[in-house]
Order: structure tokens, then sequence, then C-alpha cells
């Protein structure tokens, strides 16, 4: 081992409790050598449609995929798979879920044939020490997975795993659970968060669906979360709650903001941060996207 594996492998002591043994400590330290420091991305899915239509938040998504290096598996934590507990999917073959309803046929007919990765499930299950982590046999990928990740990689040729979000979880646990898998970034990694930072579906101007304005409790909430991603100022960004009135009408439900704090979580002091996708739709949604990179 050379000085400048050491030192990476050391950078990682911090997340390895302290009460693991030294056989333990050796096996995940020789696990996570190894490649250069994947990508993380958080991507406003929007509508299912986007899975099919043409339009430009898809083809930004596709030139992304281009640019960033190809992963050698993708650990996806979707807006749409709320659980009691954290569980990972470690199936060999993840089934497509389309899991919403009154869209055309030819969208539930969409399969992503992804394969899984039930070896780095298990890995990940090792990692988190901060709760029990259950595998699980039975979800697959829905929507908020393969739907946007069909445009970053659309031959399925990169293994797919999800994790779940607890639902009965505060925003602060999700950071600093997430926190725990950053060391998969090392190892070839690429991690998803899919949701949407703005998502009020009660008051979506749905004969806009098209259309790319904010009602201005939008544009407001979507301005300061936007300054505070840059920023860097997560702690706003954890206790959202305390923002106002509109932070209140654009986040109305968790479900679809917490995959951001998860990606924000994986950033270090090194790592560039920036927006793509940064637009608002149909009054009360944003399909603002966040791409966290390293320069190695």
């Amino acid at each position: 081992m050379d000085r400048k594996q050491f030192l990476k492998i050391m950078a990682l002591l911090p997340l390895v409790p302290i009460t693991m043994n030294s056989n333990a400590l050796s096996k995940i330290s020789s696990e996570l050598k190894k490649t250069e420091r994947m990508p993380s991305l958080f991507l406003g899915h929007g509508s299912p449609m986007n899975a099919i239509e043409e339009n430009e938040f898809v083809a930004t998504f596709r030139k992304v995929g281009r640019e960033i290096p190809k992963p050698k598996a993708i650990l996806c934590i979707s807006a749409h798979w709320e659980t009691s507990g954290t569980f990972v999917t470690a199936m060999e073959k993840p089934r497509t879920i389309h899991d919403f309803g009154g869209f055309p046929k030819e969208l539930f007919e969409v399969q992503y044939p992804a394969k899984g990765d039930p070896k780095l499930a298990e890995q990940t299950k090792n990692i988190i020490k901060k709760t029990e982590v259950a595998l699980d046999h039975k979800w697959g990928l829905d929507h908020g997975a393969w739907s946007v990740i069909k445009h970053l990689y659309p031959k399925a040729d990169i293994p797919v795993i999800q994790m779940s979000i607890d639902y009965t979880k505060p925003p602060q646990y999700h950071y600093e659970l997430a926190k725990e898998i950053t060391v998969l970034r090392d190892k070839g990694v690429m991690i998803i968060g899919s949701g949407n930072i703005v998502h009020n579906l009660r008051l979506v101007a749905w004969n806009k669906l098209n259309d790319t304005f904010a009602f201005d409790w939008a544009a407001e909430a979507r301005q300061k979360i936007n300054d505070y991603i840059i920023d860097g100022n997560h702690k706003s960004l954890i206790n959202y709650k305390s923002n106002g009135k509109s932070f209140e009408m654009a986040i109305p439900t968790p479900e679809h903001y917490l995959p951001l704090l998860y990606i924000l979580a994986l950033k270090d002091k090194k790592d560039n941060i920036s927006l793509f996708n940064d637009k608002p739709v149909a009054g009360a949604l944003t399909m603002t996207s966040v791409k966290i990179d390293s320069d190695n």
C-alpha cells in the first residue's frame, strides 16, 4: 500500500464505529479503495410522463449521463418508497413498478430491466450503523428511480438498488444516515436522490403542466432553497419547516424533499456543486436538480 492509498483509508476512519474490530475495519478499508470518486445527483423527476416525453429536462438528463463517469452501480433514494424502517432492495432482477394511475397505456408498458446488486445491498446494510437496515426482495424500481435513470443510462446496463425513506424519522436523521453511505462514492457507486424540491400537487395548475412559471410562494421558496444549496447552508435546509410560509406551501409533505438532503449530506469541502434543470413547472413544482462532483 502506498502513502496515497493509506491516507485515503485513514480519512475514512471517522466513519467507522470504534466498536468494530480490526478485521472488520480491514475488510471495509480494502473494499473502499479504488475508483475515482463518483458524482452524486439529486434529480427533479416531475411527472411520470417525463419517462416517455421529449422535453428540455430529459434532454439535460441525457447530457449529464454522457458527461459524468460511468458508475459500477447506482444507489437511488426515491420519494416514492416510504417505509417504517430502512430497507435496501437486494434482488437480482428488480421489477419495473408502475406506481401511478391515469396515464396513457404507453407509460405502463415501459420496462427498465436494469439488474440489481445483492452484494452492494449487503455492503450498504453493513456500512450503515445508525439504524438496522433490512434487505428487501419485493419492491423493485419505482418510477422515481426508473423514469429518470432510463435517460441517464438508456441501455439499462448499470445495476441499480434502492434505499427506502423511513417516514417516521425527522430530516436531521436522514441527513446523518446519508453521511454513512458517503464511502460508497469511492467504490464506483453513484448515489441518486429523486424527488422535487418544490412539490405541492394540491396547488398545481393542471392546465399548464408544460408551462415554466411559478406562483409567488413557489418562486420565493425556490430562490431561497437554491441560495442555501449553493452557499452550503445545510442547517437551514434541514430545518426547512422554520423558513416561513413559502416553504410550508412548497414542501407540504417531506417525501419529495428528503432525497435532496441525502445528496447534500454526501458533499465534502473539495466537491463542486451545481444546479441544472432549474425551472418551475405548472406553478407549484420545480424540476431543479443538483450535481455534486469532485476534481479528485
